[in-house]
């Protein structure tokens, strides 16, 4: 039998082993530490993972005064994720413990020595330092990131909701994609959900654009050579998008009060109204603000950034084209758009992705309404991201708002790449790889 062989086969068995075998002690002594501990966490390990299947069998038993406390799903399913990616770990290191096993198995039958302790050692420091820098890093954004985005992921398929599959009291239950189901199939979840998805699109689409070019149009106002005080008009510009967002959006809800509002009691004493304008209160006058106080937010950001690509076109460039007979329309047509374009795309589509999931906009705005009696936990302003908030924090329907986070996730991230992929600074940066 090769040695080979001989190594791989004693590491499938004992961890180590193989490498003993080979004469690298050091590798055999940390694998066999990692058998130990698999043997120590391994009852922990079956626990977790059958918890996780499960999501409990003891239900909490109240009887009178005396409360007998039974099966947390919620907690199963976290400890289960966690001790399934300690499984997958050490799965991993055992692979990779037969690997190396038979790695170096095979320089012994090619008449060749492995390396040695300190060799290996120094070959490790070099080539694995990063890794061991970044592994605080790698565990922290596991834990606060990976394992709540699996979570969430897991809830859509389960039945977790109000009021009888509430944890601790109740258990919860794997329901599979019955919840994807019940959202394509039930009308009362359809129609919501065919009507807020398409007015999410028309308002991230709408938004965009017009913040995007409004931005460009006042950035070739300002930079025009006709306009003065360029700092001064640029500062004052930039003010809405200087101030907290929150702020900004509370003051305008207050604004556009249909009953006491500052604006409709100014109309109607220059007696340009008879009546006041119902603007929160219906659903078109909503929208219509809406998009009104969003361009207000959101145009200076743009014109910021498009001042920047201007300012750094070359003077020469410009004059170049005035010289060869250039209008001004031809040298913003055929120069400064396509540059700017070019700049910023890929910022469009990140505005466009932002938009669509804008929570603060349409939340303090207007809370989702007006009331829209034909959707279900929804507003006639809600968007995806607002509709979620209030399906788990005043519904507690948290398995379809899990299952409306997938949803949105596959559209943003479909929609995102297509365009991104679609832009020259993309293709350039492709072609220069």
């Amino acid at each position: 039998m090769k040695k080979s062989t001989r190594a791989g086969i004693m590491s499938a068995v004992v961890w180590g082993s193989g490498q003993l075998a080979n004469g690298q002690w050091a590798k055999a002594i940390i694998f066999f530490v990692g058998q130990i501990m698999l043997l120590f966490c391994f009852p922990s390990v079956c626990d977790g993972i059958y918890g996780l299947a499960t999501l409990g069998e003891t239900k909490m038993v109240i009887n009178g005064s005396k409360v007998t406390m039974g099966d947390n799903s919620i907690i199963l399913m976290i400890f289960g994720i966690l001790w399934l990616f300690v499984a997958v770990a050490f799965l991993l290191l055992y692979i990779f413990n037969i690997r190396d096993a038979v790695k170096n198995g095979r320089l012994r039958d090619a008449g060749k020595k492995p390396l040695r302790v300190k060799e290996w050692w120094s070959k490790i420091t070099d080539r694995s330092f990063p890794y061991f820098v970044l592994l605080p890093t790698i565990i922290l954004v596991f834990v606060f990131v990976v394992l709540p985005i699996l979570f969430g992921f897991l809830i859509a398929f389960t039945n977790y909701s109000a009021p009888d599959h509430l944890p601790p009291k109740n258990l919860i239950d794997w329901v599979g994609f019955q919840n994807f189901a019940d959202m394509f199939r039930l009308p009362m979840w359809n129609d919501t959900f065919g009507g807020v998805l398409l007015w999410t699109v028309i308002w991230a689409v709408v938004s965009t654009f017009t913040c995007f070019f409004g931005g460009l149009l006042m950035a070739c106002l300002v930079n025009s050579r006709r306009v003065r005080f360029k700092r001064f008009w640029r500062s004052i510009y930039i003010l809405p998008w200087a101030m907290p967002g929150m702020v900004s959006l509370l003051i305008f809800r207050n604004m556009f009060n249909g009953q006491f509002g500052p604006i409709n009691t100014f109309l109607r004493q220059a007696n340009i109204i008879e009546q006041n304008i119902p603007w929160l209160s219906d659903a078109l006058m909503a929208k219509i603000v809406i998009f009104i106080v969003n361009f207000w937010l959101g145009f200076p950001y743009f014109m910021a950034m498009m001042t920047g690509v201007m300012t750094s076109i070359p003077s020469e460039l410009l004059e170049a084209a005035r010289i060869d007979g250039a209008t001004a329309k031809d040298e913003f047509r055929k120069i400064t758009l396509p540059l700017v374009l070019y700049s910023t795309a890929p910022l469009l589509i990140m505005s466009f992705a932002g938009n669509f999931n804008n929570f603060n906009v349409i939340y303090f705005l207007t809370n989702g309404n007006p009331i829209n009696p034909s959707y279900k936990f929804a507003g006639s302003t809600d968007i995806l991201i607002t509709w979620i908030y209030k399906l788990t924090k005043d519904n507690r329907q948290f398995q379809m708002a899990s299952v409306m986070s997938i949803l949105v996730f596959v559209v943003i991230a479909s929609i995102s790449t297509f365009n991104f992929l679609r832009t020259r600074a993309f293709k350039e940066e492709d072609m220069m790889g």
